[in-house]
């Protein structure tokens, strides 16, 4: 299933590229999978569903800026490839990550939070018949906030 979710955020996310800003690069793809299975992951096995889905979203966008950082450091700054370069934005570090697509991550990891959820609840209703062994998925929903009290 991790192999097929690689694919699917990879994917999605170099159609994302190609929409907003017109090109992409190949390891966009890599990096937007690996995002996609690591966010998914954390959803899966340790998210409870009482963890509101912001807050969810909040720890998915510090694991892509986290990632989006060394890739950066890597293909930008130690290859020279100058696949993105964020120095002209406020609060940038180093021109590979700013504040205001950390803001923009925050709503892609609710996009790949929600979309992995369904993906797998398809899966397990699609095989179950076929793989009984699979444990039962409770069909998702979340709370979009949780209150302090």
């Amino acid at each position: 299933m991790e192999i097929l979710l690689f694919l699917i955020g990879g994917r999605l996310y170099t159609w994302l590229e190609l929409a907003c800003r017109g090109r992409t690069h190949w390891t966009m793809f890599i990096l937007g999978g690996l995002c996609f299975v690591i966010i998914g992951f954390l959803n899966e096995h340790l998210f409870p569903w009482e963890l509101a889905l912001m807050q969810q979203a909040v720890i998915g966008a510090v694991i892509i800026t986290v990632l989006e950082f060394f890739t950066g450091c890597i293909i930008n700054l130690w290859l020279g490839w100058d696949v993105w370069d964020y120095s002209g934005l406020p609060f940038n570090l180093m021109g590979q990550v700013c504040l205001y697509y950390f803001l923009l991550w925050i709503l892609l990891a609710v996009a790949c939070i929600v979309l992995d959820d369904w993906l797998r609840y398809g899966n397990y209703l699609a095989f179950r018949k076929w793989r009984p062994w699979m444990w039962k998925r409770e069909r998702p929903h979340y709370t979009l906030f949780r209150s302090a009290g």
